[in-house]
């Protein structure tokens, strides 16, 4: 009996240490799984990409379109997007001067390294946001415009909502690391968008190349200004978290696309991804018969300066070359260019320095063809008064703007883009 009882002792023991072992060897072989599946998993959750055909609103190319990610210094675009809303609603001007706080500037690089107390005009801060993506710049933005910065953020995700972010929240101005801050490629994608339709005025602001502030000079971040034909914004981004992220718009004969990149390994990679996606983008546009490039014998326009909600449709329809006074009709001219989208582009932002002069005008781009048969495109705002065209040639020409009154016979007519 006592030597049974020791076998069954022996025999508990043993079983004992098998379980141990089994237990042992489940949870090795869990641990060990879980190391190899979880970087894959972490790789796919920090990638995404969207291409997105900015005249229809279809998206051309896709691959984790909603995940939820850290949109870094991708974030300055809605801190944009809310300055200009405030200019537009004419809360602050663009010589508003804002004050930096200790808080501001204790923000962590990039920053501009201001002091407390530093002044900042809302055109130098939105400036060094758009070129140097400044952190100190950005919480100095937030603070100014609603008291604290959580206040800022919590404006900006209900602004996001309004415009269709559905999985966006924000928690800063900046971008910096917040495990609560997630967005996702098909989010940036419409904000940059809206930045596009609701600003034409302030929009060719993210074509700047580099911004000269306080005797040093700013190269903006995004390199394909310089390296991709027809890009003219949008934002670059990175944190350790997410890697490296860009948004891109890219205007090439008559046609614009939106690209969004999250998760890049290195900025060279991020961009040489982005080149491959909006090439492709553009192959899916032409080889679909996509919108062809526009007639130069027809003019064409963007919407309204003033509007801050212009539609980005591409809907043409005439419209009176000015406000009529007697039997005539008036604009200004700010220059002929060889190009259609300069042209455009040079009338856009003259617009937006003199935008209550403007109210009632809308951009035209009115081509012209010389005797000896080259084609040039005037650059133009009709639907103004005489009296507002000569106030606005002033304004401009102080700032080294050239600028003409356009006396035009009041049946003449433009084509209006923007409209519905």
């Amino acid at each position: 009996m006592g030597t049974m009882l020791l076998n069954l002792k022996n025999f508990t023991a043993q079983s004992a240490k098998c379980r141990s072992m089994a237990s042992a060897t489940i949870l090795v072989i869990i641990v060990a799984t879980i190391a190899l599946i979880a970087p894959v998993q972490s790789a796919q959750a920090k990638y995404a990409s969207l291409i997105l055909d900015a005249e229809t609103g279809k998206v051309l190319h896709s691959v984790n379109a909603d995940t939820r990610n850290y949109p870094a210094s991708l974030t300055k675009m809605m801190t944009i997007y809310m300055v200009f809303a405030a200019l537009e609603r004419h809360e602050i001007m663009p010589d508003t001067k804002w004050k930096a706080s200790a808080r501001a500037v204790r923000q962590p690089a990039s920053k501009l390294g201001m002091k407390k107390g530093q002044t900042l005009t809302v055109r130098d801060a939105v400036m060094l946001l758009i070129t140097k993506s400044a952190n100190d710049v950005a919480t100095m933005i937030a603070e100014n415009m609603s008291g604290t910065e959580r206040e800022f953020a919590l404006a900006m995700t209900a602004t996001a909502r309004k415009i269709g972010m559905s999985r966006t929240t924000f928690r800063n101005a900046s971008g910096l690391p917040h495990k609560g801050q997630l967005s996702t490629a098909r989010d940036m994608a419409t904000l940059g968008h809206a930045l596009l339709r609701d600003f034409p005025a302030y929009y060719h602001l993210f074509s700047t190349a580099k911004f000269k502030y306080d005797d040093r000079t700013y190269k903006n971040h995004n390199k394909l200004l310089a390296s991709y034909d027809g890009t003219d914004g949008i934002k670059t981004g990175y944190i350790r978290a997410s890697g490296y992220n860009l948004v891109a718009s890219v205007k090439r004969n008559g046609q614009r696309l939106i690209g969004v990149v999250f998760g890049g390994d290195s900025s060279k990679m991020r961009n040489r991804h982005m080149v491959k996606l909006l090439d492709k983008g553009f192959r899916i546009l032409n080889e679909g018969g996509g919108m062809a490039m526009a007639s130069a014998a027809s003019p064409a326009s963007t919407p309204t300066p003033s509007s801050a909600h212009a539609s980005a449709s591409s809907t043409t329809v005439v419209a009176s070359a000015g406000i009529t006074s007697g039997k005539y009709a008036w604009a200004i001219q700010v220059g002929a260019f060889k190009s259609k989208d300069h042209a455009n582009r040079v009338a856009v932002e003259a617009a937006g320095i003199v935008p209550k002069i403007m109210s009632n005008g809308f951009v035209a781009v009115v081509p012209l063809t010389k005797k000896s048969g080259k084609l040039l495109y005037r650059s133009r705002i009709h639907g103004i008064t005489k009296g507002q065209a000569y106030r606005a040639c002033k304004v401009l020409e102080k700032r080294k703007i050239n600028c003409m009154e356009v006396r035009l016979p009041k049946n003449q007519q433009v084509a209006q883009l923007g409209a519905n």
